[in-house]
Parts: structure tokens; sequence; C-alpha cells
């Protein structure tokens, strides 16, 4: 079947993770996505763990389902290439700070003047019409510069980032939300648009949904931060033999949780009487939790808490998610093989289209895999590409002395 987004082009830009998550997501959903390499390849290419040069893990996924084109758009020849891939583009998505854009030649403006149709999507830390938007940034960045890591010091007494690239990530996803929105808006007008996602405004947006709380009205009712979530005992249970997130939420199962652990007199405790009562007192009620999860393995109270309708999960080692048969009925690891690299976990974009499923399709490519194969088909003649490589303006795979492990 076709996905979702067959027949749209997608002129990617991006390096590192917050583009090349994005544009994976959209070529998973069936776009054609184009992937513009420096000569040198994406940095994410030489991270970590690897078989060959340039294919390390992180490649493997963000750059699944695409076509890999290695270009130095400095030189006029290199320009007018990608000027030509642009021209029968559908989106174009970069991350490359303004003043780059600026010297490449890749402003909104002028790429929409080449094709009105096209939506560019640009993404950096802060708004593209600010006086920051040139400013570096990272996700460690982000999350400083837009609040996360003090969530940190609110619980425990010093900030902190998460281990994991989460700007990067929910960005990502903002910059495929507003994509899938200009395109429908140029279904309808024939139209392009520039669409801007900046980093930090996202992540800003995404962190007060819940904590904005009484600090939503002016004046203030209330403090900032919901108290459900900013104690320090909101954390796993230590069971007999594991670890169990347990967690009572409606009034009826903290009611059976009391009678379960034979404490029915807290079934009345003014203390927890409404989820409000309860979320202030929140940290009460986890350490209550965490002093009777020892008594049963993780298996029994997944048992109890069955019968009972009480939500709980045990804790997922991600080291081991390939072994999980949920992970594995569900598609989110396939074991894929690869021309060059042989066996290798593929994960897919966790979205279930009953007409247009996701698929994976297409193995990452190696730097400049498609180069001849994209120059070709914007009609360039063979002598032109011999020419170009040559020059050092494109670069052609070299696959000959690699084999499959």
């Amino acid at each position: 079947m076709s996905g979702a987004l067959d027949g749209v082009r997608v002129v990617d830009l991006t390096t590192v993770i917050m583009g090349p998550y994005a544009t994976a997501t959209l070529a998973d959903l069936g776009a054609d996505v184009v992937k513009v390499e420096p000569l040198g390849g994406d940095m994410t290419r030489g991270i970590g763990a690897h078989r060959h040069r340039g294919m390390s893990a992180m490649t493997m996924n963000l750059q699944r389902n695409k076509r890999s084109i290695a270009l130095d758009m400095g030189p006029p020849d290199g320009a007018t290439v990608l000027d030509d891939l642009v021209r029968g583009a559908d989106v174009l998505v970069t991350n490359l700070r303004p003043r780059s854009r600026t010297k490449l030649g890749i402003e909104p403006d002028r790429l929409l003047g080449i094709n009105p149709r096209l939506v560019v999507c640009t993404a950096q830390a802060y708004g593209a019409d600010t006086d920051s938007r040139d400013e570096p940034a990272y996700d460690d960045i982000v999350q400083a510069a837009s609040g996360f890591a003090m969530f940190a010091d609110l619980v425990h007494g010093a900030p902190a980032y998460t281990p994991s690239v989460i700007a990067d990530k929910v960005s990502g996803l903002h910059i495929v939300i507003g994509i899938l929105a200009a395109l429908h808006h140029r279904e309808r007008t024939g139209r392009g648009q520039h669409v801007d996602v900046p980093m930090v405004d996202a992540m800003i947006s995404f962190n007060l949904v819940e904590h904005l709380a009484g600090h939503t009205f002016d004046p203030p009712a209330g403090g900032f931060g919901w108290s459900r979530v900013l104690v320090p005992e909101r954390k796993p249970h230590r069971t007999a033999d594991g670890w169990i997130c347990l967690m009572p939420y409606s009034h009826r199962n903290w009611a059976d949780f009391f009678r379960l652990i034979g404490r029915p007199e807290l079934v009345d405790d003014p203390r927890f009487q409404t989820v409000d009562d309860r979320h202030l007192h929140m940290g009460n009620l986890l350490s209550l939790v965490d002093s009777v999860t020892p008594n049963h393995t993780t298996a029994e109270w997944m048992a109890i808490c069955a019968d009972h309708d009480i939500p709980a999960a045990p804790l997922l080692d991600l080291a081991h998610a390939h072994d999980v048969e949920y992970v594995r009925s569900r598609g989110l690891l396939e074991l894929a093989e690869h021309p060059t690299e042989g066996a290798y976990y593929a994960t897919r974009t966790p979205l279930d289209l009953s007409d247009t499923p996701v698929a994976h399709i297409r193995p990452a490519p190696r730097l400049g895999e498609q180069t001849e194969e994209l120059l070709r088909e914007l009609g360039y003649s063979t002598e032109r590409i011999s020419r170009l490589t040559r020059s050092g303006v494109v670069a052609v795979a070299d696959t000959t002395s690699v084999t499959t492990p």
C-alpha cells in the first residue's frame, strides 16, 4: 500500500536529531525524503556504535526510508543543484540558523520565489524574527532556556537535565505537525508558506500545559506547578523482586487500595477525599504505597491490581525491549536486514493507519548513495554528473569495499 504522504517530496536539510527525527516520521508516512548531506555526512553518522564508518546506530533509524545526496551547497554549481531540487519539491526542512540560511541562499522568501507551492519549515532555538535567532542551541541548552531543567529543582532541590533529548524530539514532532497543517492549507489554496518551529517556544508551551496552574489567572488564583507530579516520592516502587509503577488514581482506586493494605480508616480521611485533596497530599500517599510494595512480587502486585482495576505496570528495561512480547507484537522493533550493515533492529513510527499504514521500505542509505539517481531525475546528463563529481560539488557513495557483516 502507498503511505498517507505518497507523492509528497521532502528536501531534508536537517542534521543531528530534531530534524532527522521529524523527516524520518514523514518518510515512514510515505513521503519521498531526499536527505541532502554535506560531503562529510550528517554528524550523527559518526556517533556511537557502528559496523562500517558512517553507518552508526542513530543513522540506521534516523535516516530510514530516505534517499541521500552528498552535496556542497556553497559553490554556484551546488546552489544550482539545490534550487533544482526545490523546484520539484513539496516541502523543504532545515534546522540551519538564519544567518547560515542567508549565506547559502535558502531564505524562505527566496525559496518560495522559486516554488510558490513549497512548504518551507525552519527550526532553530528561538523565533526566526527575534534578536536571539542565531544563538546556537542543542537539547541541553533548550531544556535550560525553556525551564524544563528547573522541574528537578522544584522536586529535588537542584536543576537537572532529563536523560533523553526530549527537546529535540518534542520540537521534531512540532515540525511534523506544522508541515502537515501547511500541506493541508496548500491543498485548499494552492499556496505554500513558511513554517517556523522555535525549539524554546515549543518546549515552554509543552512545559506549561499542566504547570501554569494558578498562574493561568491574572492575578494568580493559586501557585505554580501541578502538585501531583512535583513531589520527590513520585518514583517507581520497589517490590519483593523488582520494581513497579502502582498508581491508584480515582477515589474508588484509593478506597480499594486502602482496604487491600489493611488501612480502611483512610477511606474517610479528609486529606484524601477529592482529586485536589489527594494531589495536595500526594507525598503522603506515595510514601504509603512505597511502604507496602516490598510485601509482594511484581507479578503478585500486577495480579492484585488487575483484580481491582488499579492502574499498574512493571518497569520496562529498554536495553532489552526487543525481548518483550508487546514490543515484538506491535512491530516497535523489528529485526531487519540492511544490504551492507547486516541484521539490525528497526524502529517504526508508532501510528496505526488502517488504509495507509506506516512502512519500513527503504533501509538507511550510505552517504551519497542516491546522488547519481537523484541528479538523473533532475535531468542531469552523465557528463554533467561526472563534472560535478570531479569538481567536488557532489559525492557518490563508494560501496565497492563494503561487505555485509
